[in-house]
């Protein structure tokens, strides 16, 4: 955002009796999400305000629920900005080749292990399991290389890959008396391509009376994200169900005033 709502009387054309416009209640929404992002709401908080600001009528309903969040910088709303127009592809290449990797491999031998959060993987990573599990997070994970190659091999155990939607992932591991391929799940999007820019992750290996499972889950953020967007979908359907009926309430209003006049609107509303 590059501006802030005034919030003071007597501004020319802005007073708080002002109505609010629907670019106003996003750029108030926008400033909710942000302060969120960075810790300064709680989730409670945050769908409290949002609510609030999606019902706003007037430039004094929205003031108060920013009053005490700092004003944001243009350049953040910028980049902001960019983002959402680029998409991933920006975000994968500050992923990819920045830097050396935090882990080549990993065992757990009846026990587990766990790969997660921010991490650099290898352009080559070896999991092995036997008689217990491992997992691999690739959410928020960073790449030595464009191309990295996860062997897994899992006995009387399993190995669990988890991978963003939009990453570009291969499976060509086999199982026996075991499993090994991708497992659906509520996050996959059939047929979807992964973004330009991804990286290119291709798991192999084999299974013995265990598995190996690719599952597709969104990023936190993401999942956040559509969450904030379903209940803002919500709250317009909402509001535009109260001013529907608002409107059909005001028609027959101006159709009893035509038939009966003025004098007895009151008594038979």
């Amino acid at each position: 955002m590059t501006s802030e709502l005034p919030d003071r009387r007597g501004s020319e054309g802005h007073s708080p009796e002002t109505r609010a416009s629907d670019a106003e209640r996003e750029q108030i929404a926008e400033r909710l999400r942000e302060a969120m992002a960075e810790g300064r709401l709680d989730m409670e908080e945050f769908d409290e305000r949002l609510g609030l600001a999606y019902r706003a009528r007037t430039h004094g309903d929205l003031v108060p629920l920013v009053r005490d969040l700092p004003r944001p910088a243009a350049a953040k709303a910028a980049g902001v900005a960019a983002s959402t127009a680029h998409g991933a592809e920006g975000a994968w290449a500050d992923r990819v080749g920045r830097g050396p990797a935090t882990s080549t491999g990993a065992f757990g031998v009846m026990g587990g292990f766990g790969r997660k959060g921010n991490w650099t993987i290898g352009r080559r990573f070896l999991a092995v399991v036997f008689m217990g599990g491992g997992e691999i997070d690739l959410r928020e994970a960073r790449f030595e290389e464009p191309v990295t190659v996860v062997r897994c091999f899992a006995v009387m155990g399993g190995v669990q890959v988890t991978a963003p939607p939009d990453l570009d992932v291969e499976v060509r591991g086999f199982g026996f008396m075991g499993g090994f391929g991708e497992v659906p799940g509520k996050d996959d999007v059939p047929g979807a391509d992964p973004d330009p820019g991804s990286p290119k992750v291709i798991v192999t290996g084999f299974a013995l009376m265990g598995g190996v499972g690719v599952e597709r889950k969104l990023r936190k953020e993401e999942r956040r994200r559509l969450k904030e967007e379903r209940r803002r979908e919500r709250l317009e359907a909402g509001r535009e169900t109260y001013e529907d009926r608002m409107a059909r309430h005001e028609e027959r209003r101006a159709a009893h005033r035509e038939r009966h006049g003025r004098g007895g609107l009151d008594k038979d509303l």
